[in-house]
């Protein structure tokens, strides 16, 4: 082989080597990674059409005899949505309608517990929830200074609470009795009490013989274009004894 001849067969030997490498790096470069869907598991996707009662487990309050209108919300899941009573109690004179609504007239105070369930109109979806709600006696009364003996006084005083958005006409009596059943007025009062007034206080006390008493306080409100009537009272536990006198 010629000079010449070498040189040509030592370029080609290299511009081969060139291109062979080159060729292995384009090889190397396009290859795909492992999918990473099989590195790790799936994730579930969230069900975009899930059922969830939107409402608090603490229902706004209401007062006997107060008209109470709440609808129950629900999102998610099939329209319409179909509302019922799975276990518990509502309150005397409210009711569940089948789309939701809780209406009526509270009938009895206390505290009421109750579960509901919300279904789909696919039938494929259904959830409940465990509500409560409390019913508030309208006209509150409560003692403020119990009644107590003071020399030849009985006297104390009560307070009135009105939770009804109506103003109650009111009447406050407070009897003092002996145990041959006479009684005697120590307190009285007639007067508007206002919607909304609270812990309102009503004090009483007179002068008495000697001898023990109950004290009997009553407060009747009435609310006439209504033709509601409310009553509360208060006795003490036992008798007071009025030892001072003649």
């Amino acid at each position: 082989m010629t000079r010449i001849q070498s040189a040509w067969w030592g370029v080609g030997l290299a511009i081969w080597l060139a291109l062979a490498a080159g060729a292995a790096a384009g090889q190397a470069g396009s290859a795909k990674p492992a999918d990473a869907r099989t590195q790790a598991p799936d994730t579930p996707a969230q069900d975009e059409h899930g059922l969830v009662i939107e409402n608090d487990s603490e229902l706004p309050d209401t007062s006997l005899q107060g008209r109470y209108a709440l609808q129950l919300q629900a999102h998610g899941g099939i329209s319409a949505l179909h509302w019922r009573l799975e276990k518990g109690k509502l309150p005397p004179g409210i009711h569940l309608s089948d789309a939701g609504m809780l209406l009526g007239k509270a009938e009895q105070a206390g505290e009421f517990q109750f579960t509901v369930s919300v279904t789909d109109a696919g039938r494929e979806r259904a959830v409940q929830k465990d509500f409560v709600l409390r019913v508030v006696s309208a006209l509150s009364l409560t003692w403020k200074a119990g009644a107590q003996v003071n020399g030849n006084r009985i006297e104390g005083s009560a307070q009135v609470t009105n939770t009804t958005p109506d103003d109650i006409d009111l009447t406050f009596d407070v009897m003092a009795v002996a145990p041959n059943g006479r009684a005697t007025a120590i307190g009285y009062q007639h007067f508007v009490l206002r919607r909304g007034a609270n812990a309102v206080e009503l004090p009483f006390g007179e002068t008495l013989p000697r001898g023990g008493y109950a004290i009997h306080v009553d407060a009747v409100g009435e609310v006439a274009r209504k033709k509601l009537i409310y009553r509360e009272y208060l006795d003490t536990p036992g008798r007071l004894q009025v030892t001072v006198g003649p």
